[in-house]
């Protein structure tokens, strides 16, 4: 029977499903063992159904008896659809991140692939666009002016040359669909399909290169000498101080090398800009890769740079991944974001993927950051990065003045103070533009009753449901349940219930009453649900629109806004005392973010922040622009605490329906690893920071190590014999290493 396998051969499939191993199938019928090839994909029976698993192995011998082995149903590939270099790179990231290889192959491929569709370009569908036909373009405002809604729709719409798409339209009129079908019916309106092209079309002219400064020219020729062969460079340049001109300057000598280029960036928003500049300078074809697109460009974009007709391939987190024919170089910009860190399922960090994926390849990766990681200045320290400084800003523009307002014993304008207010209308009067920074959406962190003190909670979380005004709307954050605003309240009965605390909807409310002269664009997450409306706002904002720009951490990092001359901060205290160890880590990093939006064009900038807390070391240490000291004082509190970068960690987490279940388990895990060879230090369990989540409770186990290769010997032992315990089968469990939140 064992010579029978071997002539028939047996394949290794890799299966996208929560088992750590592959599966052995046998040859699909009327296909030979010379036919099969490693990374291509192959159909197969699993379960009740089927499954698409990539073929990862061939063998003469199989675990289970041969009689039982099943055929593979159909291999989808000729050749390898995952090179052996990603191959290489998603067995080290199953490795490293204790996941199971079929999920981690599976999460390299763009959702057509993995389903099993073709491997090849297809045509992308067209776009609607609504645009004025000469009747429409003739038609005097007298017509319409008891329709103010149609009027001002046609003069939008007399602006737009090439007519407008419905994410624009959404982005700059609202409600707009039954205006449109009026003028329509008034015949006035031509409707077109706009063909899409498969990738972004290059430029038809590009713009030359600025004059660099002595420290932009000193970066630039260090990673010049470092094409060709591995090393990490940590790009640590103050906001506004031209790192995006490096990353072209080294983009510029790959590409003369017929290589490509992969930038990654945290957030889907920053990519249309970034797009924009590169397309600016470089008169190539530029692959997109993020979950903004539809699945089939995004499926175009990564066969495009699979086949390295994409020269430079631009892409969030899991781009990391991207197969590319001649990679040259990666770039990771804003390195320090927790974007970059999945934290459900494959809870890898693309940072890390990326720089293994680089000494894989032989090809310098560069780490861009104003505000860099405390593991990348830890990393600089020990001499692993090579550590490149941008400390002066670009051309003529100077770094803003910040200073704190001490705002206790003031009062507050819906949470505005006087010096604020003041700072605001004087650059106001200079015809300059404000980014006013709150990072919490909605109108109000939640109701209160004004007779009891009653607070509007989640039933489902340990949270209090926000007040969203304009949708009329009690809506949870963290499950995303929502109800109808209260009317009365609920323990006492009283119709006295009032919005506690400020979000963004009530601050650009009591702007409008305030500045009732000044536009005011709102940005966060709910003003840009929409398909292409924080472009729009961005553009407007970049083309003088809007004197008084109002947003979330969406606002922080990366835009480019040459009129913002006063940033202000309306609450820079909640978070200087997270519950994480690394909360004031990031709470740094936002306001230098933030306060580097300030100046960026001809004019200085001012940064205003309101505090109860103008003492506290973090805010004054961003007073003297100096992160770099900020963070040393990071380093050595976590030194001193024995947390990382100094040392290393996973997160054991489980949640169940009852309470007692995740303890219970977690309690069991932590006694079996204390009985192992080499115990690592196992902390807890203790309840999340927020215990119940979505009707779930949750609790976690802390792992620590002083050796990376301890903690990953320790879960090789441990996490096998978990899933043998009997509390594994009544809770949901999951490893994070390297967790970035801790609760």
């Amino acid at each position: 029977m064992q010579t029978a396998s071997v002539l028939q051969g047996i394949i290794q499939v890799a299966i996208p499903s929560p088992l750590p191993q592959t599966f052995d199938y046998l040859l699909p019928g009327g296909c030979s063992v010379a036919q099969i090839v490693l990374g291509a994909r192959v159909r197969v029976p699993f379960g009740r159904g089927q499954k698409v698993g990539i073929v990862v192995a061939l063998a003469s011998d199989s675990r289970i008896d041969p009689s039982r082995l099943k055929p593979a149903i159909e291999l989808l590939d000729d050749d390898a659809l995952l090179p052996p270099t990603i191959q290489s790179l998603a067995q080290w990231a199953s490795r490293y991140y204790h996941y199971p290889i079929g999920e981690v192959l599976s999460a390299t491929l763009p959702t057509r692939l993995r389903q099993g569709e073709a491997a090849h370009i297809s045509e992308l569908n067209g776009e609607k666009v609504w645009s004025l036909n000469d009747s429409g373009q003739a038609i005097s405002p007298q017509t319409l002016k008891r329709a103010p809604r149609q009027l001002a729709l046609l003069q939008l719409l007399q602006q737009s040359e090439q007519g407008l798409n419905a994410s624009e339209l959404d982005a700059q009129f609202e409600n707009w669909r039954g205006v449109m079908r009026s003028l329509h019916e008034k015949g006035w309106i031509d409707t077109d399909i706009q063909a899409q092209a498969t990738l972004p079309s290059p430029a038809a002219e590009t713009t030359p290169a600025p004059e660099l400064n002595a420290a932009q020219i000193f970066a630039c020729n260090a990673i010049h000498n470092a094409l060709g062969s591995f090393q990490s460079l940590l790009l640590d340049g103050v906001t506004g101080s031209g790192k995006t001109e490096v990353y072209f300057s080294a983009v510029e000598q790959v590409l003369r090398a017929d290589k490509q280029a992969l930038i990654l960036v945290p957030e889907i928003g920053l990519t249309p800009q970034l797009l924009k500049r590169f397309q600016q300078r470089f008169a190539v074809t530029i692959a997109l890769l993020h979950s903004g697109l539809d699945d089939k460009a995004r499926m175009n974009s990564w066969l495009q740079a699979k086949a390295g007709d994409a020269p430079i391939v631009i892409g969030t987190r899991s781009a990391v991944f991207t197969p590319m024919a001649r990679l040259g170089i990666i770039l990771i910009d804003e390195e320090h974001d927790l974007s970059f860190k999945q934290q459900e399922g494959f809870r890898y960090h693309a940072r890390d993927v990326a720089i293994r994926r680089a000494q894989q390849a032989g090809v310098p990766i560069v780490l861009g950051s104003a505000t860099p990681s405390l593991e990348s200045l830890h990393n600089a320290r020990q001499g692993r990065f090579q550590h490149l400084t941008l400390p002066e800003r670009a051309g003529n523009a100077a770094h803003p003045t910040i200073r704190l307002l001490d705002v206790r014993q003031q009062k507050l304008t819906e949470g505005f103070s006087s010096m604020m207010l003041q700072a605001i209308q004087h650059h106001l009067d200079k015809g300059q533009q404000v980014l006013l920074f709150l990072n919490r959406r909605g109108y109000a962190p939640t109701l209160i009753c004004h007779d009891c003190g009653w607070l509007a909670s989640c039933q489902r979380c340990d949270a209090h449901m926000i007040l969203h005004k304009s949708r009329h709307l009690l809506r949870c954050h963290h499950c995303d349940s929502q109800r109808r605003i209260d009317t009365q309240c609920p323990d006492c009965g009283s119709v006295d219930l009032r919005p506690l605390g400020q979000g963004t909807e009530r601050a650009a409310e009591a702007l409008a009453e305030l500045f009732p002269h000044n536009e005011i664009i709102r940005i966060d997450r709910d003003s840009t649900r929409r398909k292409g409306t924080l472009q729009s706002l961005l553009k407007q904002v970049q083309n003088g629109h809007g004197q008084i720009l109002l947003g979330t951490q969406m606002l922080a990092k990366g835009h480019h806004l040459p009129n913002v001359t006063l940033v202000g901060i309306l609450d820079a205290d909640q978070g200087l005392f997270g519950l994480d160890f690394r909360a004031s880590e990031r709470m740094g990093q936002l306001i230098i973010q933030v306060a580097g939006r300030a100046g960026r064009g001809d004019n200085r900038g001012e940064v205003l922040i309101q505090t109860h807390h103008p003492e506290h070391p973090l805010l004054n240490g961003i007073i003297n622009h100096d992160y770099s000291r900020f963070a040393n004082d990071l380093l050595i509190e976590r030194s001193q605490a024995r947390l990382p970068p100094l040392r290393h960690i996973a997160l054991l987490r489980a949640e169940a329906s009852r309470r007692d279940q995740p303890h219970e388990f977690l309690s069991a895990a932590r006694d079996m690893g204390f009985q192992l060879a080499n115990p690592a230090e196992l902390l807890g369990p203790i309840p999340a920071a927020m215990e119940k989540r979505a009707g779930r409770y949750r609790a976690q186990l802390l792992i620590q190590t002083d050796k990376r290769a301890q903690l990953h010997n320790f879960l090789r032992q441990w996490l096998p014999q978990l899933s043998q315990l009997p509390q594994a089968k009544k809770v949901r469990w999951s490893i994070d290493v390297d967790a970035m939140e801790i609760g």
